[in-house]
């Protein structure tokens, strides 16, 4: 089944599929920043790349957004160690 980003809010990168939602959420402020906090997939989801998406959707963001990003998210951290080629983007990363 194809995955697609549903939608784009103020806070959240979402896909949905089956009724279930799946989120990465992130904050920007008026400095360039970008703070990806929290990734969540729900265990249906799991297994199948979608939270990597969301992590891939968020990097893509900030870098047509010229932002930086500082990293929260374990998730987000461990994407960014396996894609290199997001890493300038990276100006803060907190692993918890």
């Amino acid at each position: 089944m194809s995955k697609e980003i549903n939608k784009v809010t103020r806070n959240l990168f979402e896909i949905e599929e089956s009724g279930e939602v799946a989120y990465l959420e992130f904050d920007t402020d008026s400095q360039g920043w970008m703070t990806i906090w929290h990734t969540e997939v729900p265990p249906a989801m799991r297994g199948r790349g979608v939270a990597a998406q969301l992590a891939q959707t968020a990097f893509d963001y900030a870098k047509q957004n010229n932002l930086r990003v500082d990293v929260i998210c374990p998730l987000a951290a461990d994407f960014v160690t396996k894609h290199p080629e997001y890493r300038s983007l990276v100006g803060k990363q907190t692993n918890q």
